[in-house]
């Protein structure tokens, strides 16, 4: 199923009610004194809506997709007003010297950097049209570099749960946007650190997905990143004895799309975004695979189910999935748009 202009138009239009919409939100600040007490859009002037920071990055890459694939959109003009009211010069300098501050550099890690990074990619994939934008973005994209080329020779272990603080999520949009801008150093020191996490990972306990409130699969989102990782017939050996049920469609769980109950509940509506994180990293998987694979097929048919019923939720007219929602719908829809190559 394609991205269509129709449904870039609704999820650009959602983007656009929420990347300048300041409440409600959720603060992640730490506050050393009253002084850090301050408005959303005070705190970021940049990424102030969307209810919190990392949605917002996103909220903004859904936008700068959204011109990019189709820039003649008639909401074009609304979304070049609103990345130049929130990626200005002096809006993105006060970002990057928010992680200047003390016990800063730990803010929105690691997925709201990811978000970050992959907004970087885009604006750099964009072309002249989105030169300036990208200018005003490279102090606080090469300050969020320079913190996780800090931060991963210090973290020994993975963080292997299905929220957002998962390190292969993070790693693979990371690896994206390494390998898109050239950043040789920063893409061998991703696949340094996913072979020390991952490489020896045998027999997924993936029966045990999905935990209430994921909106990531630990075990899809791991495969996910080691297919960007490994050489396709290694990575084709790896994936057999990380998840050896597969080409039967085991385990069940793993290719069965969840329900979600209340799509009010903030919590809750995250399983709408395990479907379409699901479904991009089964897309994703199956890509990688070698021709004539026999799991390719189980895999595509269980990214297509999983995509239809994601779908379902992105525009339920509740602001809890509303804000964030599309970002995954664009994923899960455009697949590995030029993102496999291995490091």
């Amino acid at each position: 199923m394609p991205l269509t202009e129709a449904a870039a138009r609704r999820y650009a239009r959602l983007a656009l009610a929420g990347v300048m919409r300041e409440y409600p939100a959720r603060p992640a600040d730490v506050l050393d004194s009253a002084a850090d007490v301050k408005p959303p859009r005070a705190a970021h002037p940049a990424f102030y809506g969307c209810y919190d920071w990392h949605s917002a990055v996103h909220g903004h890459w859904l936008l700068v997709e959204m011109l990019r694939r189709f820039p003649a959109l008639p909401e074009a003009g609304a979304i070049a007003a609103a990345l130049d009211a929130n990626l200005s010069p002096a809006n993105l300098a006060a970002e990057a010297a928010y992680f200047a501050r003390a016990g800063a550099e730990t803010f929105e890690r690691t997925y709201g950097w990811a978000w970050l990074l992959a907004l970087a990619r885009s604006l750099a994939r964009g072309g002249a049209r989105f030169a300036a934008w990208r200018a005003a973005f490279a102090p606080l994209e090469q300050t969020i570099v320079r913190l996780w080329m800090a931060y991963l020779p210090r973290q020994r272990f993975a963080v292997r749960h299905g929220v957002h603080a998962n390190t292969a999520f993070g790693l693979a949009l990371a690896l994206d946007y390494s390998l898109e801008t050239g950043n040789a150093a920063f893409a061998a020191l991703i696949g340094r650190r996913a072979r020390d996490y991952f490489l020896g990972d045998r027999d997924c306990a993936a029966r045990f997905e999905p935990s209430g409130a994921d909106f990531l699969s630990p075990a899809l989102a791991e495969a996910d990143l080691m297919r960007r990782v490994l050489p396709g017939d290694e990575f084709a050996g790896w994936l057999a004895e990380f998840l050896p049920g597969l080409a039967g469609g085991e385990p069940a769980v793993l290719f069965a799309p969840v329900a979600v109950d209340d799509r009010a509940d903030p919590q809750l509506v995250h399983l709408d975004g395990l479907n379409l994180s699901r479904a991009a990293c089964l897309r994703g998987i199956a890509g990688a695979l070698p021709a004539g694979d026999p799991r390719a097929g189980t895999l595509l048919v269980a990214a297509q189910r999983h995509l239809e019923a994601g779908l379902e939720g992105v525009e339920s007219g509740h602001y809890a999935g509303e804000h964030w929602l599309a970002s995954f719908a664009v994923l899960a829809l455009t697949g590995d748009d030029g993102c496999s190559r291995r490091s």
